[in-house]
């Protein structure tokens, strides 16, 4: 299972939303490479990039920092989400060094695209599914829709996507501990990998989603509990990978 350090871009700087809320920021780093450097120093495999200022205003705001990460470590798998809305931001990105682009609020409001992603641009794309007390919230987590999350994940599974990454959104940046119980019922719903993210703060949290990685947990997005060390991302990262 991987463990993969976030980086949520807020005006250029480094933040972390409590609940998605944008109101409720708390600024990490003004320099987003040389944190990305300091997750990789400490042996990341992967960043999960989230352009949060892109999410809301439905197209890239983040894109140059972005690229910046990109070529320090053209190597890094990224994986990169945030009001991405046709295809070609895709483009643009995977032109960048992007490895997987994720597609959140797109995919809720217009599925298709979706399934034009997958074939355009195969083994890059994954969908972000972002709930809220059991439905699909967009737009930066500002709305929620009508949609059922295991519903809506076989859809897109069926697409040809590489992943489901799936947001507990009442725990995120809470530190309250991840919706294993949610994210393991759509892990077994489906036939793609699930990456758990929110609400992680220690390591037995990772060491418990690490227990259902034969149910298709492919990894788990850590950001709050590495940023105020109740986790310890190269410790964590050594124990559910090597």
């Amino acid at each position: 299972m991987l463990l993969i350090p976030a980086i949520d871009l807020k005006g250029g700087n480094c933040v972390r939303l409590r609940q998605g809320r944008m109101e409720d920021d708390t600024v990490f780093s003004d320099d987003p490479v040389a944190t990305a450097r300091r997750w990789v120093e400490a042996g990341a495999r992967r960043l999960h990039i989230v352009d949060l200022d892109g999410a809301v205003r439905g197209t890239p705001v983040n894109a140059r920092v972005i690229q910046n990460i990109c070529s320090e470590y053209p190597t890094l798998e990224i994986q990169v989400g945030g009001g991405i809305r046709s295809e070609e931001q895709i483009e643009t990105y995977i032109q960048a060094g992007v490895r997987f682009v994720i597609i959140g609020t797109q995919a809720v409001k217009a599925p298709g695209f979706v399934a034009d992603a997958a074939v355009s641009f195969p083994g890059h794309i994954m969908v972000g599914i972002d709930a809220r007390d059991g439905k699909v919230a967009t737009e930066g987590w500002s709305k929620l829709s009508r949609h059922d999350p295991t519903d809506l994940a076989r859809h897109f599974a069926a697409d040809g996507i590489e992943a489901i990454i799936y947001t507990d959104i009442s725990r995120d940046g809470m530190l309250s501990g991840p919706n294993i119980e949610a994210t393991v019922e759509l892990a077994r719903a489906i036939s793609v990998p699930v990456i758990a993210s929110g609400g992680i703060a220690n390591l037995d949290q990772v060491l418990a989603l690490k227990a259902h990685e034969e149910d298709g947990i492919l990894g788990a997005i850590t950001g709050r509990a590495i940023y105020e060390g109740t986790l310890d991302f190269a410790t964590a990262r050594a124990r559910v990978e090597d």
